[in-house]
């Protein structure tokens, strides 16, 4: 009885319960830091001998409401493989207010200020997703280069977001997936961060990196010359965002 009373006032003022996760993140040999003030959390891993970040706290995009998840890994892919896709809701309000921004708004041209995921939206061809009979429903995506963008969703990465559409991106919610400066991204909101929903955000941000370093090993060995990747930090310029401060 006395070691019950200990464990539950030691528990008290400790921040939010995310033992699960904890325990999720030590048992692959993953690191798991809170943020300050209990905000959020960050976990550390690696793929391929290649470090990665998970963080989990605060949106910092006004298309996610609650909580956001967000992945990112430092690749060094050619700095022009740039490929995007987005649930399809989500897609359709961002061309609604690229639209309503720079045609019935008075700005006439698109600027660094603007999210890339908008940016992106009227500078790249949409991708004809027709061949994959159930992501053509939930997906929308556009690249610099149709058949590097098409090659990067098909197989294991199709696969995983199938998987997905049953757990994690049930119901369509804000999800962005991308490859920028070299570096890959994952951003969707997730408002309780349980194991399984880590899980599949970490299975689809994986396959989406192997399948990233495929098709830019595929250029390289077409003889494709590619520009190195810039020395700015893509995580920080997609928007005015703080990275957060673990303890």
């Amino acid at each position: 009885m006395l070691e019950s009373f200990k464990r539950f006032f030691a528990s008290q003022g400790s921040g939010p319960d995310w033992r699960d996760v904890s325990e999720w993140a030590k048992q692959r040999g993953l690191t798991f830091k809170r943020a300050r003030e209990d905000e959020g959390f960050v976990i550390d891993g690696a793929f391929d001998g290649k470090p990665w970040r998970i963080e989990w706290g605060p949106p910092q995009r006004a298309y996610i409401e609650g909580r956001e998840l967000r992945i990112r890994m430092e690749l060094k892919l050619p700095a022009e493989l740039q490929m995007l896709l987005l649930s399809k809701p989500l897609m359709e309000l961002l061309e609604k207010q690229t639209f309503e921004q720079f045609t019935e708004g008075t700005q006439t041209q698109i600027d660094t200020a603007t999210p890339e995921e908008m940016r992106w939206l009227v500078m790249f061809p949409k991708l004809n997703l027709g061949g994959f009979r159930v992501l053509r429903n939930h997906f929308g995506a556009v690249a610099s280069t149709a058949a590097t963008g098409l090659a990067w969703i098909d197989g294991p990465l199709a696969h995983q977001l199938e998987r997905a559409l049953g757990g994690l991106l049930r119901a369509d919610p804000p999800f962005v997936l991308m490859t920028l400066r070299g570096r890959t991204y994952l951003r969707t909101q997730l408002i309780d961060p349980d194991v399984n929903a880590m899980g599949s955000a970490l299975a689809i941000f994986e396959a989406a990196v192997a399948q990233a370093l495929k098709v830019a090993a595929q250029l390289g060995e077409a003889g494709s010359e590619w520009p190195s990747s810039t020395g700015s930090t893509a995580w920080q310029s997609l928007g005015s965002e703080e990275p957060p401060k673990y303890r």
